[in-house]
C-alpha cells in the first residue's frame, strides 16, 4: 500500500508533538511557496570600498533604513549604539557620518536585579531581586527620508537629526528656525503631506510634535502656521510608526491609534482603533502593501483599516523562547517577493532566532539566525542583513549557509488509523532533482513511546527503507546548495499485525 505524506504548508508547534500529526513541526531555512517546499536564498558577505574590504560597523546594529535621492543613486544607513553609517551605491565603503554630539547608547537591555534592587519591601531582606525596572534599554534607531534627506532618531540621545547625501558630512542635528525642535524623542516619521513627526516627543510618552508642512526646521506652533503636538489619550508609551493606507498607524505599547490629515486648524485627527494590542518593540512593525503588521507581547497583529489578531501556529514555541529582558532588540522585515514577514528576536541575550509568517498563503515558519537589522529589496537587489557581529550580508543569494542545514521535520504522520503495526519498505520521493535532499524517519508505536530513528538515506527510485511502527515522522535535508524542491513523497507500506 503507497501512502503519500501529504503535509501541508507551514509549521505547527504549539501544544503537544502529537497534536501537530499531519503537519511540518519544525524546520529551519525553508519556505513554502504555492505549496512546495524550498530553501530559502542564502547569503554572502558585503564587499565594498578602494581597497574592496568586509563591510563591518561598529557596536551591534538596530536600525537601517534604504532610500533613493531625487535621481537613481541608492543610500543604506545603518545605526549602531555608537555609529551612524551612510553608504551610497552598490560598491562604495561604509562612511561614518555619526554627528559629534551623539550620545553613546546601550547595546542591551538591564535591569537592577541585585541588592536594593526594585520596590522596597517586595522581596526578602539581603537577596538578590526577582523582578525589577529595566534600568537601562537596548538603544535603537528610527529612519525616514525627507525628500531626498535622511532624518534620524537614536533613541538613547533623542535628538533628530538629518543628513544631506554628502559622504564627506556628518549628520547634524536639527536646528529650528522658527520654534523649538523637540528633544528626548524616541522616534521619527514624514507623513505622506510632508509633516516631519517625532515621536515621544520632549521625553513625553504619549505625545507627538510635528513641525509645519514642507520644513524640517520651523517647528513654531501659531495660528498661521501647521505645526503642532497631540498628547494621546492612553496608558502605554508610543513605540511606533508606519505610513498605512493614507494615514500613519501609531503603536503604543497597549493599544493602536491612526493619525489623520484634516487640514488647518487642528491639522491631524487622531482615532483609537484598536486596544490590547501593544507593540513589543520600537522595531517590531513594518508596513505591508496596504496593511501593516507587528508583534505584541504574547500575539501577533495586522492593521488593514481594522487591527484583527493574526492566528499563529507557532506563538507557543516562540514567546515561550523569548528573552523578554531584550525584548527592544526585536526588528520585522518585509520580503515582497514571497509575500513573508519576519520577525528576528532574541532567545539568548542577542538576536539568535526568526519567525516568519506568508501572508499571502497563510502559514508560519521558524529558524535561527543571527541578524539584528536589515531592509528589503525595495531599493537595492537583495535584501541587506547586519549579523550581530556587525558584518553586512547580501540574502537571497545562491544556496550558501555558513554551515546551516536547510531542514523542514513533519509531526507525527499515523499510518492507516493508528491502531495497526505497519512495515515500511520503500520510499517513493518527489523531488525537483533528485539526489540534492535526503530523508530521515522516525517511528513511534504510540504518541509518548521511545522513538526509533533511521536513515539519512539517499534518494533513489524506490529508496529502501526498512522500519516498523504505528506512526512515522520524516525530515528531509538539504545536502547540496541548490534550489530543491519536495513535492509529495510516498511510502510503501504492509500490515504488520496488531501489536
Amino acid at each position: 500500500m503507497l501512502v503519500t505524506l501529504q503535509i501541508p504548508p507551514g509549521v505547527y508547534k504549539n501544544g503537544t508533538e502529537y497534536q501537530s500529526k499531519g503537519r511540518w513541526q519544525d524546520c529551519d531555512l525553508v519556505r513554502w511557496f504555492e505549496g512546495t517546499l524550498h530553501p530559502v536564498g542564502g547569503w554572502r558577505k558585503i564587499i565594498g570600498g578602494t581597497p574592496r574590504a568586509e563591510l563591518q560597523v561598529l557596536g551591534t546594529a538596530r536600525g537601517s533604513f534604504a532610500w533613493r535621492d531625487n535621481g537613481t543613486e541608492r543610500y543604506l544607513t545603518i545605526g549602531t549604539e555608537q555609529k551612524l553609517y551612510a553608504r551610497r551605491g552598490t560598491v562604495s565603503e561604509l562612511t561614518d557620518i555619526t554627528s559629534t554630539g551623539l550620545v553613546v547608547g546601550f547595546q542591551n537591555s538591564g535591569a537592577n536585579t541585585g541588592y536594593g534592587g526594585g520596590p522596597y519591601g517586595y522581596d526578602t531582606y539581603g537577596t538578590p531581586r526577582t523582578t525589577a525596572d529595566l534600568s537601562q534599554i537596548a538603544t535603537t534607531w528610527s529612519f525616514d527620508n525627507f525628500g531626498q534627506l535622511l532624518v534620524a532618531v537614536q533613541s538613547e540621545d533623542g535628538k533628530l537629526y538629518s543628513w544631506n547625501l554628502d559622504v564627506l558630512a556628518k549628520a547634524t542635528q536639527v536646528v529650528a528656525t522658527a520654534g523649538t525642535v523637540p528633544i528626548n524623542n524616541k522616534g521619527v516619521i514624514v507623513t505622506d503631506e510632508r509633516f516631519v513627526v517625532l515621536l515621544q516627543a520632549d521625553g513625553n510618552r504619549r505625545r507627538v510634535t510635528w513641525g509645519d508642512q514642507e520644513s524640517l526646521t520651523d517647528w513654531e506652533q501659531t495660528a498661521t502656521k501647521q505645526a503642532g503636538s497631540f498628547e494621546l489619550q492612553t496608558n502605554g508609551e508610543i513605540m511606533s510608526a508606519k505610513r498605512v493606507r493614507g494615514q500613519v498607524l501609531i503603536l503604543t505599547t497597549t493599544d493602536a491609534h491612526t493619525m489623520q490629515y484634516i487640514g488647518p486648524p487642528l491639522v491631524y485627527g487622531f482615532e483609537r482603533v484598536g486596544t490590547g494590542c501593544g507593540c513589543i518593540s520600537r522595531n517590531a512593525l513594518v508596513a505591508i502593501d496596504k496593511a501593516a503588521m507587528w508583534m505584541g507581547e504574547n500575539s501577533f497583529f495586522l492593521y488593514d483599516g481594522f487591527v484583527k489578531p493574526v492566528p499563529c501556529d507557532v506563538s507557543d514555541y516562540v514567546f515561550s523562547r523569548l528573552n523578554r529582558a531584550q525584548i527592544a532588540k526585536i526588528w520585522a522585515v518585509h520580503n515582497t517577493d514571497f509575500g513573508e514577514v519576519t520577525f528576528f528576536y532574541p532567545a539568548s541575550t542577542e538576536v539568535d532566532s526568526y519567525v516568519t509568517y506568508n501572508y499571502r498563503e497563510n502559514h508560519w515558519s521558524v529558524g535561527a539566525m543571527a541578524r539584528t537589522t536589515g531592509v528589503n529589496d525595495d531599493v537595492y537587489v537583495n535584501p541587506i542583513r547586519v549579523k550581530s557581529d556587525g558584518f553586512l550580508y547580501e540574502h537571497e543569494v545562491g544556496f550558501a549557509y555558513e554551515g546551516q542545514l536547510p531542514f523542514a521535520e513533519s509531526g507525527p504522520v499515523e499510518l492507516g488509523q493508528g491502531e495497526q503495526v505497519y512495515m515500511c519498505k520503500y520510499m517513493y520521493p518527489d523531488e525537483k532533482t533528485q539526489g540534492d535532499v535526503q530523508a530521515r524517519f522516525a517511528t513511534r508505536f504510540y504518541p509518548n513511546a521511545i522513538e526509533y530513528n533511521f536513515g539519512p538515506y539517499q534518494m533513489a527510485n524506490p529508496t529502501s527503507i526498512r522500519f516498523t511502527g504505528r506512526q512515522v515522522a520524516m525530515r528531509v535535508e538539504g545536502v547540496n546548495a541548490v534550489d530543491w524542491r519536495v513535492g509529495l513523497p510516498r511510502i510503501d507500506v504492509e500490515p504488520g499485525g496488531l501489536r
